[in-house]
C-alpha cells in the first residue's frame, strides 16, 4: 500500500509490500506522487516490477547517496546538509560495509572532526549520520544496527554565542556597509538588526508580504516550519519607505523587496566587515543584538517572542545579552539600590 506524506516542501511516496523492503521517491507535486504511486502499485500486482533485497554488502557510501538523493531534499536545510554529508564521505572509506561500521569508527569521525569543527557542527553532522542508520534499517531494511550509532557520545553544543555590537562597530559597519555597490546590502543589514528577522527570512521577503496599515510582515516559511506575522517598527518601516521611494513608488507586490541572492549577500557581508576592521561578527548575531535590545526598551517575554518566533522560552533567552551598564543606567534611573 503506498503512503504519501509532505516532508519539508515534498510529497515523498513509501511502498510497502510484503517481503520486501520500503521503495520511496519523492515529488514536487502531489499529483506526481500520486500518479507515480498507482502506476508502481499496478506495476507491482502485474508482475512487471520487483524490488531486489537490500544486500549485507551494501557500502556506507551508497546508502550516503540514496540518503541525499531521497530525504535530503525534502528538508529546508538541504543546501547545507550536501556540504555536511561531503564531510562524512571524506571520512569514512568508499569500500567500507554497513555491516563492517563499528563504534569505534563512528567515535573516530567524532573526534577528527573536532579538531577542525565546533561542537556543535559535530553534533549536526553525528544527527545525520544517525538519521541515515534509523532510515536505512526502518524503511529501507538494510541490515544495519543503530545501536552502532547510539552508543556513541556526541559532543556537547558548547556555550552560546554572546557577541553584541558595540558602538564603534556598529558606526563601522555601517559605513562600510554604506560603500558597497549594490544598496541592498545596507538595507538588508538595516532592516535584520530593526527586525530580528534570520537572513533567510529576510531575503525571502516579497511586497505582498507587507501590511502597511498593521504595519507587520508575514513570513510565510520560517525555521521551525510554521509562518508568522512581525511587527515593524519605526526602524524598519523606515527602510522599506526608502526602497519604495528610490524605486520611485513602482513596486511589484510579487516582487523581493531584497532583491539580492543569499551567496551574494554573504560575501559582500564578508568584504565590508574585512574592509571595517571587524573580528568574530556573524550575520546572524544580529539576531541576538535585535532580540536583546527588544528587552532592553522593555518588552516582555511573550512580546519578544511573537516578534523572534521563539516557542521556547528557553531558546529565547539563549539569544539575550543583556548589557550590565545599560542595567545599572536603568537601576539609576528609577533610584534602585
Amino acid at each position: 500500500m503506498a503512503n504519501i506524506r509532505k516532508r519539508g516542501s515534498k510529497w515523498q511516496v513509501q511502498i510497502r509490500r510484503t517481503g520486501h523492503p520500503a521503495f520511496i521517491k519523492s515529488f514536487i507535486l502531489k499529483e506526481d506522487a500520486l500518479r507515480w504511486a498507482r502506476q508502481q502499485e499496478l506495476a507491482v500486482d502485474r508482475g512487471e516490477l520487483t524490488y531486489k533485497q537490500p544486500e549485507a554488502s551494501a557500502t556506507l557510501s551508497a546508502l550516503l547517496d540514496r540518503y541525499e538523493a531521497i530525504i535530503t531534499p525534502a528538508k529546508r536545510s538541504y543546501r547545507s546538509e550536501k556540504v555536511h554529508l561531503r564531510q562524512i564521505r571524506r571520512h569514512f572509506a568508499p569500500s567500507l560495509l554497513i555491516t563492517s561500521i563499528t563504534s569505534q569508527d563512528i567515535a573516530k569521525f567524532r573526534d577528527k572532526r573536532l579538531m577542525v569543527v565546533s561542537g556543535a557542527t559535530v553534533r549536526k553532522e553525528m544527527n545525520i549520520i544517525g538519521h541515515l542508520f534509523k532510515v536505512s534499517s526502518q524503511e529501507w531494511g538494510y541490515p544495519v544496527k543503530t545501536s552502532v550509532f547510539q552508543s556513541v557520545k556526541k559532543p556537547p553544543n558548547g556555550r552560546s554565542r554572546e557577541r553584541r555590537l558595540l558602538d564603534d562597530e556598529l558606526n563601522q559597519i555601517t559605513a562600510s556597509l554604506k560603500r558597497c555597490r549594490n544598496r541592498v546590502v545596507f538595507s538588508v543589514f538595516s532592516f535584520a538588526l530593526a527586525t530580528g528577522m534570520r537572513r533567510s527570512e529576510v531575503l525571502g521577503l516579497s511586497w505582498s508580504h507587507i501590511d502597511w496599515e498593521t504595519c507587520t510582515a508575514r513570513l510565510e516559511l520560517t525555521k521551525n516550519g510554521d509562518s508568522r506575522i512581525v511587527p515593524l517598527s519605526p526602524s524598519a518601516i523606515k527602510v522599506l519607505q526608502e526602497i519604495v521611494s528610490e524605486a520611485g513608488g513602482a513596486v511589484v507586490p510579487e516582487g523581493a523587496i531584497f532583491p539580492i541572492s543569499a551567496n551574494a549577500f554573504r560575501l559582500a557581508w564578508e568584504r565590508a566587515k574585512e574592509k571595517a576592521g571587524i573580528q568574530g561578527l556573524r550575520f546572524h548575531d544580529l539576531r541576538h543584538e535585535a532580540i536583546s535590545r527588544f528587552f532592553e526598551i522593555g518588552l516582555s517575554v511573550p512580546e519578544v517572542s511573537l516578534i523572534s518566533g521563539h516557542k521556547d522560552t528557553r531558546m529565547l533567552f539563549r539569544y539575550t545579552h543583556l548589557k550590565p551598564e545599560n542595567l545599572a543606567s536603568k537601576l539609576r534611573d528609577i533610584g534602585g539600590t
